[in-house]
């Protein structure tokens, strides 16, 4: 660590990038590696683990039981051929998530994305995309937000698969309403038609990986996904930072 950066935690002591607590004992100063939060707010995000379902990633309750698709995914196949999610949506990155998205606590990219790309890195294997592509906001309420949360994430995910990240082909064309509150049926209607490719050519056979902050029924990726394999794709994966699991 070099003299300057010491110089600068000094006058300005990290804080935690979830409760913006002072690290006292900064565990970044230690690795450059390490999680910028505190040990309470790092403690309490929960990670999903196997068994779980190998097509969306849900876990399942049984410790004893190897990875096997879901009932959800034996009826009806999501359109994506596979999403994956390093922890569950609750707790304090819940919090953070929402802070993120909402509190325009844009800095929390900084670090929520590093532990996507960590993830995304394992997860991602032989898969490796050619395209990393955020899922768009609509013009409307990226004035409003200000950026793109997911366009935030994706790029240092792009970075640690050394894969070209793209945040103009897919588009938001309609302006729908929130998701968070509807049901999983209202979701789907909602997001119906949502999306369009700009220019098919450039998706055209191209292995592509979709990034969003949180999945909770997966009706926004597989719609994304449909108007991607529409415009001729070829495998799409899917990743977020967090997704909604049983408790």
């Amino acid at each position: 660590m070099s003299l300057w950066t010491q110089f600068m935690d000094i006058l300005y002591p990290p804080r935690c990038a979830a409760c913006r607590e002072f690290l006292v004992q900064n565990p970044v100063l230690e690795h450059p590696t390490a999680l910028p939060f505190c040990a309470a707010c790092a403690s309490d995000f929960r990670p999903i683990t196997p068994p779980l379902c190998p097509i969306c990633g849900a876990p399942f309750e049984s410790t004893t039981q190897d990875n096997h698709p879901c009932g959800a995914c034996l009826t009806q196949r999501p359109r994506y051929d596979a999403a994956g999610a390093p922890y569950a949506y609750d707790g304090t990155l819940r919090e953070a998530v929402y802070g993120f998205k909402y509190g325009q606590k844009a800095f929390l990219a900084d670090a929520l994305g590093p532990l996507l790309a960590a993830f995304a890195k394992a997860w991602i294997k032989g898969k490796t995309p050619q395209l990393v592509m955020p899922v768009p906001l609509h013009p409307k309420r990226l004035r409003e937000r200000g950026f793109n949360q997911s366009l935030l994430l994706a790029q240092p995910v792009a970075k640690t698969l050394d894969a070209q990240i793209d945040f103009l082909s897919l588009r938001r064309s309609k302006h729908t309403l929130p998701q968070t509150r509807l049901t999983k049926d209202k979701r789907r209607k909602n997001i119906q038609g949502a999306f369009q490719v700009v220019d098919a050519s450039i998706v055209r056979q191209k292995s592509i990986l979709l990034v969003d902050d949180v999945a909770t029924t997966g009706s926004t990726l597989n719609e994304c996904t449909r108007v991607l394999k529409s415009a001729g794709a070829g495998r799409v994966y899917c990743l977020t930072l967090a997704r909604a699991t049983p408790m």
